[in-house]
């Protein structure tokens, strides 16, 4: 067996989407290749309803598959197609945008102000960009938790691990998103298979990412002559991705460490991208937006 060592790791970034929603980054928008199939992540973390409240209105999809992981508050959604509803705390909602969908999502916190949650873009392949759209939600009750004999707690959302299935299926990079804790002061190593692309995203207490050499502090996203005093550990709203290997090592800090650890197959195919839309081709990009101005998006077969 071979650990990944860590071949970043970053702070997420404040930021603002939607119609004014104050939220962190933890990658999207640049160069994606070393995520691939992986898109995007933001942790939409906040407890000031003011930040959140004006939510992200009517917008379209096409070519990607939205995940949001809530952990506390509610998401209110409705979409093109007459769905709507609402996904709260522990609930998964996994929609496949496909050939075009235009939703809304609105964020509303729960009695004490709060909406916690992630929200994660994983890339179609070439062959599924224009499927018909789909939603999977999950409710809390159904996503599956393992404890394991040290403590270690994994809720999976999605994927094969640990000899149990998660919920959500038919997914073509057949990712593996579990969230997972760690009593404190545990070392505990878990499987990712070499094939993948990997990372992790700490959202509670604090812990070491172990390189293959050792149980290593983790080196920080070089900035030059600057990196001076590089962080010892890997904190709240850290973003860790792992090089190649077949499994992670993580040894938690003294209130334990809770992360999303989150793998697929990488499409390896060529991204044009702006905005909600993601396709191959920049022709693609261009009749996709097109379409939108002349009111065909939804038509398109």
């Amino acid at each position: 067996m071979s650990l990944r060592p860590v071949k970043r790791l970053i702070k997420s970034k404040p930021t603002l989407e939607g119609a004014g929603v104050h939220l962190r980054r933890a990658f999207g928008f640049g160069n994606t290749s070393d995520f691939d199939p992986f898109l995007l992540l933001d942790d939409f973390r906040n407890d000031v309803p003011a930040d959140y409240l004006a939510g992200f209105p009517w917008h379209p999809h096409r070519g990607i598959e939205t995940i949001t992981y809530v952990l506390a508050g509610t998401v209110e959604h409705g979409d093109s197609m007459g769905n709507h509803g609402a996904i709260a705390a522990g609930d998964v909602q996994w929609m496949t945008a496909g050939r075009g969908i235009i939703h809304q999502e609105m964020p509303k916190g729960d009695p004490e102000g709060r909406m916690h949650g992630f929200q994660l873009w994983a890339n179609l392949p070439a062959s599924q960009k224009m499927t018909d759209p789909r939603y999977q939600e999950i409710q809390a009750p159904d996503v599956p938790v393992i404890t394991d004999d040290d403590g270690t707690q994994v809720r999976l959302v999605c994927g094969n691990f640990w000899g149990k299935k998660g919920p959500v299926d038919g997914i073509a990079t057949d990712p593996i998103y579990i969230d997972v804790t760690v009593p404190p002061g545990r070392r505990k190593t878990l499987p990712v298979e070499t094939y993948r692309h990997a990372f992790a995203y700490v959202f509670a207490g604090a812990g070491k990412f172990c390189n293959a050499s050792g149980p290593l502090a983790v080196p920080t996203e070089s900035v030059g002559w600057a990196d001076k005093t590089p962080p010892t550990q890997a904190e709240n709203r850290s973003l860790i991705l792992f090089d190649t290997g077949d499994e992670v090592t993580v040894q938690a800090g003294a209130e334990g460490i809770r992360f999303l650890l989150v793998s697929g197959k990488p499409l390896q195919e060529p991204v044009a991208w702006y905005g909600p839309i993601v396709m191959n081709t920049q022709d693609q990009l261009r009749e996709a937006f097109e379409e939108l101005d002349r009111g065909t998006f939804l038509n398109t077969r």
